[in-house]
């Protein structure tokens, strides 16, 4: 009898514990369910992107003094304004004497320094009619340490083993970290990022360290902001798993990295191609990358472009740009500027006018804008190298997405190649964006050479 009883126990105990399993997976089902697939919105198919540093950009450093670099900007071929963090900076354990940007204090208000509400929403305005897009910076993994949350629910935020709120990062002293477990602290965080959409009718956020903040939260987001509006999101992160329901693009941290090492000799073109293929199983077929030559952590903590990449800057800004992915623009980078802005007071750009780097945006970003080969994403065409008799020095590619081809040839080099391409191309018609010579079979390139042919 005993065994009899034992027996039904055990028979009840796993029933429930596979029911409780069933229902669990159930709901979790459910819940993926609730998320959608990333949707690019139509608009991002052959976008290009720029940084905006507000405090950096002019003398003023405000909203209304960098509206006025709209127009030129929409020539260059810009179509997303991506603003550095707008939120007034806290002054508890600040940095320098303005503070980091990343340090927020406010998630429902904008920096006085540069400008009001009012400013911002007319920046808004003017891009929009502009036919450009804006999205801002959106640090949601630490707060200032003087924010109201921190004082009215220092539940919202890590603590270490005496109950002390800490930082995320040892060496960022002067944020706090968020406790991503509490639901209200999310809550919060997500009716801020609402309101930026609803209320000043932005286009998407570029999310700080978004690796840093849970999956799940951002899947959230990204579906709530949407119904809103159709948002662009960017994530400050390379995990594939993030293009699934949350972000339309990530940075192409892995080629960037590269890039420096090929300019300094250190890698090879055999690296390129690699990384190259791999990246094609790593991530999925319609995920955006962002390639970038340089950025504000680049530039300010690394060096500036010339400084890492010497004589190669215009050969990387070809290829950020001819690559599969969408190419960035930071601050001052068309004028040629050669200087690491600094991070925590102002430093205002350079801007060069006899800097001929704006026509080489101009001309690729157009060439962009219009051939469907070199379209973000799954609407872009696929990368197939082209062999040549300097494989080791020449990295030559062709993409093709319908009647559009484009093919690029770099010297990724510090030494002039005679080479020819070895694979049986139709040369007529094609013709060369800088020069509008033909496409020839043999070929020289200077030291860091490019040749960039579209159809015709």
């Amino acid at each position: 009898m005993k065994t009899s009883i034992k027996i039904i126990s055990r028979f009840f105990f796993f029933s429930s514990f596979f029911l409780f399993i069933f229902l669990g997976s159930c709901q979790t089902e459910n819940k993926t369910e609730t998320f959608q697939k990333v949707k690019h919105p139509e608009w991002s198919k052959n976008a290009s992107i720029y940084e905006v540093n507000i405090r950096q950009y002019t003398p003023e450093g405000t909203f209304n003094a960098f509206a006025g670099h709209l127009p030129r900007l929409k020539e260059m071929g810009i179509d997303i304004l991506w603003l550095m963090p707008v939120h007034p900076i806290g002054i508890e354990n600040r940095k320098g004497t303005l503070g980091s940007y990343y340090s927020v204090k406010d998630y429902f208000d904008v920096n006085a320094e540069f400008g009001t509400k009012d400013d911002f929403k007319n920046l808004v305005n003017k891009a929009h009619e502009l036919g450009m897009y804006v999205i801002i910076d959106w640090v949601a993994n630490h707060s200032s340490w003087d924010t109201e949350q921190i004082k009215n629910n220092p539940d919202w935020y890590s603590k270490n083993e005496k109950g002390e709120i800490i930082s995320p990062v040892d060496d960022w002293s002067d944020v706090a970290d968020f406790n991503y477990d509490n639901p209200e602290m999310r809550d919060f965080m997500l009716d801020a990022l609402k309101y930026w959409v609803t209320e000043f009718n932005i286009d998407g956020y570029r999310c700080d360290v978004a690796a840093m903040v849970p999956i799940d939260f951002w899947n959230k987001a990204r579906y709530e902001l949407d119904k809103i509006k159709p948002v662009f999101m960017l994530a400050e992160a390379n995990e594939p798993e993030l293009h699934d329901y949350a972000f339309d693009m990530t940075y192409a941290w892995d080629t960037h990295f590269l890039m420096n090492e090929i300019a300094q000799s250190k890698k090879r073109v055999s690296d390129l191609v690699n990384l190259l293929e791999s990246e094609k199983i790593k991530y999925p077929a319609d995920a955006y990358h962002m390639n970038f030559t340089s950025n504000h952590d680049e530039n300010t903590w690394k060096g500036t472009e010339y400084e890492r990449m010497g004589n190669a800057v215009r050969t990387f800004t070809v290829l950020s740009v001819t690559l599969p992915g969408m190419p960035l623009v930071y601050s001052g980078q068309e004028s040629c500027m050669d200087k690491r802005l600094r991070f925590f007071d102002k430093d205002t750009v350079d801007w060069n006018i006899n800097c001929d780097l704006d026509e080489l945006y101009t001309a690729l970003l157009k060439l962009k804008k219009e051939n469907k080969a070199l379209w973000n994403g799954e609407f872009g065409g696929m990368l197939t190298r082209i062999a040549t008799t300097a494989d080791d020095k020449i990295f030559a590619f062709i993409r093709e997405k319908d009647e559009n081809r484009i093919i690029t040839i770099v010297n990724l080099s510090p030494e002039k190649v005679d080479f020819s391409i070895t694979e049986n191309l139709s040369t007529d018609s094609f013709s060369e964006i800088f020069t509008n010579q033909a496409l020839s079979l043999v070929n020289k390139l200077e030291p860091w050479g490019y040749l960039v042919y579209k159809t015709y």
